[in-house]
């Protein structure tokens, strides 16, 4: 199935030795975007996933779209602008807890993508996308785009997922990071926010009451993420209940866990599986992701996922 991800793709930059950025002296280069992420977990699950972004013409925007090609990402809808510069990010590496995270992002190419580009995309074939409250939050511009491309999705009968991701040093202030995510979170088909996120944009507690906070807005798929514990997942009308963790020999990696169960729920529910058959897949993907390092190097092929369902164990 062809599905659509819109986002912004920066080259990574991982730490290989513990301690602050500021002190450390080797860093390996990766590709990181939580779009893109999930669009390499939907290409190695057998999808093609159709990826929007802006890049510019410099050594980033190429090891990108090196990256989006070798991982069979259908880069029809990359664009790439003169004399712009692709954004980058910096990653400690953290053995316990979540890495530093540092951001160059500021005036890059793909801040600047606009509702007229979006305007001119050819979504012919596009049966699935999928959002992330990551890019709206770029850009006064990515924020008009990601509205437009709803609205063209919606014209066009094509469902879409939200999963919120909060970033919120890239929102002005808290009530409008709450609002504006939750205003595109109203027309999804699956809405996937973690428990804290959850609570944060509802002012719900349980993962219970925050699935009927979108529901009651009309969203018909809630899966809440629970970390180590799994997910709630709760279809409107439908099932309901809790999704048991995926066991972990070895926690590696955190950063990529949620992207990975966006491509595994994604994945499942674009092949007519169940919602509790798509959150169990979400968890063992993230699961698979969060024992390896890099943001989405880990993500497996069906065959490797097969393999690692029936031994039981990431």
């Amino acid at each position: 199935m062809r599905i659509l991800l819109i986002g912004e793709a920066m080259g990574l930059f991982m730490a290989e030795e513990a301690g602050p950025l500021r002190s450390v002296r080797r860093f390996s280069a990766s590709i990181a975007g939580a779009e893109y992420n999930v669009a390499v977990g939907l290409a190695r699950l057998g999808h093609t996933p159709v990826y929007c972004t802006r890049l510019g013409f410099d050594p980033l925007g190429e090891r990108i779209l090196d990256g989006l090609r070798e991982n069979g990402i259908d880069t029809g809808l990359v664009q790439q602008a003169e004399g712009e510069r692709t954004g980058l990010m910096l990653k400690s590496f953290a053995p316990e807890g979540d890495p530093e995270i540092a951001y160059y992002r500021e005036g890059s190419a793909a801040s600047k993508l606009s509702t007229h580009e979006i305007d001119r995309l050819d979504l012919y074939g596009v049966e699935r996308a999928h959002l992330t409250g990551i890019f709206p939050a770029v850009s006064e511009k990515t924020l008009a785009a990601v509205r437009r491309l709803i609205r063209r999705c919606e014209n066009l009968e094509i469902p879409y997922s939200f999963d919120p991701n909060l970033r919120p040093q890239l929102w002005p202030d808290r009530k409008t990071m709450v609002s504006t995510l939750n205003s595109l979170a109203q027309g999804a088909d699956t809405v996937l926010p973690g428990l804290q996120e959850g609570t944060i944009l509802t002012g719900e507690t349980t993962p219970e009451g925050v699935a009927a906070f979108y529901h009651r807005m009309g969203v018909r798929n809630v899966a809440v993420k629970l970390g180590k514990d799994g997910a709630y997942f709760s279809q409107q009308g439908g099932i309901s209940g809790y999704s048991a963790g995926f066991p972990v020999a070895q926690i590696v990696d955190t950063v990529g866990a949620g992207d990975g169960f966006a491509a595994g729920v994604i994945s499942a529910l674009a092949e007519g599986e169940t919602l509790e058959e798509a959150v169990f897949r979400g968890n063992a993907v993230g699961a698979v992701q969060v024992a390896h390092k890099s943001d989405n190097e880990g993500l497996p092929t069906r065959q490797e996922l097969s393999q690692i369902i029936l031994a039981g164990t990431a």
